[in-house]
């Protein structure tokens, strides 16, 4: 039973289409040389994850040959795979037994095998000497029954051994801890991180997915687009971007410029100087000055967190400056900079706009954010209806710090109808709207 268990595995994976798998490590520059977390969205598949910044994110292939587990405990890991001349393999005995670890080439034939009695622990086998190639691992006990494949991009060969090298406590199956060659040892940042070990942390991946990636380190954020081709290191350009508040916000290269990843939400000039909250909507209409406000004046702080507050065009104006020290407020011809970038304001919007979330409303049009930017629709406050709030789901409008006439600005506006970037000349600085800074 267990060998046509094994040959219908095998011919399974044969029959499907091979899928590379890539193994992605982070590192830190700038502000900070460190990396605490990451979260690890895909955007394609509308999935996420947070791993320590010290673990390796291992992207399993869901259109090739994949990895089949049986039994109760089910976790195998091996790094790296691909392997290169050698591997480790990683697993849990349930139990205490006699376990037996096998591993086949392609056509079915058994390369090598070992047989050890083994305690309740984690396991840790160093794997060495095959060929280049696609290989079957199974790992059999009373208890348990594992099964993995391995790929070998070897260039040379000797002959295979498979060896036991180390034991540590059983661990939480989410979360494989492998023994890594001298020179591969990780810090102490991540959760549950001891040096000399890592964490490889498997999420489902299919060729093109597109994952956005955001490093954090201490009080910095740094989002990274990612479409994976190779196996690779992730250096995350950590920048401050701190307001007059305290609130810290993510950060994120697009061309040559580096904005902001979420809206502003001061309550304060750079100087420390309260920027006006006004919550009437007959005294919004009729300012000159700076002021605030939050949409329909709530005091919701997730709805705050989420899209920032509104400001009308006079506080970015003021000489104290709204912005972050180190940063501004984008220009007309800025934002241009921005949008032709992403392949001119007809298709921009899509490229910029948040997907694989509830805050935009259907049919959110092309949105893909694949620059990163993550644009939310924050709604707006406008002046011809006397300072009423509008389209929060619908709508993000945004500032420029460009006059247009004496009582107008250009901003720029996303929709969830469409995939454009809209520039208008003629909003009334009255209006509130949404802000988004840029790195000086």
């Amino acid at each position: 039973m267990k060998k046509f268990t094994l040959l219908f595995l095998l011919i399974f994976a044969v029959a499907t289409t091979y899928s590379q798998n890539y193994q992605i490590s982070f590192a830190g520059s700038g502000a900070s040389t460190t990396v605490d977390s990451v979260i690890v969205e895909n955007l394609t598949q509308c999935a996420d994850t947070i791993i320590g910044g010290n673990d390796i994110l291992h992207l399993v292939g869901t259109d090739g040959i994949n990895e089949v587990n049986t039994g109760i405990d089910n976790t195998v890991s091996v790094y790296p795979n691909p392997m290169t001349g050698n591997c480790s393999i990683g697993f849990n005995a349930t139990s205490q037994g006699i376990t037996t670890i096998s591993l086949y080439d392609i056509s079915g034939k058994k390369i090598l095998q070992a047989q050890e009695l083994l305690s309740k622990e984690y396991h840790t086998y160093s794997l060495a000497g095959i060929n280049s190639g696609v290989y079957f691992l199974k790992i059999e006990s009373e208890k348990n029954s594992y099964t993995s494949r391995i790929v070998s991009i070897n260039s040379t060969y000797s002959v295979p051994e498979i060896k036991h090298i180390g034991t540590t406590p059983c661990i939480d199956k989410k979360s494989s801890v492998l023994n890594l060659p001298t020179g591969q040892a990780g810090g102490q940042a991540g959760t549950g991180e001891k040096k000399g070990v890592k964490s490889v942390i498997d999420m489902q991946y299919t060729t093109g997915d597109r994952l956005k990636l955001t490093g954090k380190s201490g009080n910095y954020r740094t989002v990274y687009m990612l479409v994976p081709t190779n196996n690779t290191t992730i250096t995350f350009n950590f920048v401050a971007c701190t307001d007059a508040d305290s609130n810290h916000y993510a950060v994120v290269q697009i061309g040559t410029q580096v904005w902001m990843a979420e809206n502003l939400k001061t309550t304060k000039y750079r100087d420390g100087n309260s920027i006006s909250n006004i919550t009437n909507a007959i005294a919004w209409s009729n300012l000159t000055s700076g002021a605030y406000c939050n949409y329909n004046n709530t005091t919701n702080t997730d709805t705050i967190n989420t899209y920032g507050r509104l400001y009308n065009w006079y506080t970015l104006n003021d000489s104290r400056n709204m912005a972050p020290t180190g940063w501004h407020i984008p220009s007309d011809t800025e934002w241009t900079t921005l949008t032709t970038y992403l392949g001119g304001e007809s298709v921009a919007g899509g490229k910029l706009k948040e997907n694989c979330t509830t805050f935009w409303n259907s049919p959110n049009i092309g949105a893909t954010n694949e620059s990163g930017f993550t644009g939310l629709p924050g709604g707006y406050r406008i002046y011809y209806s006397y300072g009423s709030f509008s389209n929060l789901g619908y709508f993000g409008r945004f500032w420029s710090a460009t006059e247009y006439f004496s009582s107008y600005a250009w901003s720029r506006y996303l929709n969830y109808n469409n995939a454009e970037v809209s520039r208008y000349g003629d909003d009334v600085k009255t209006s509130g709207f949404s802000v988004r800074c840029l790195k000086d």
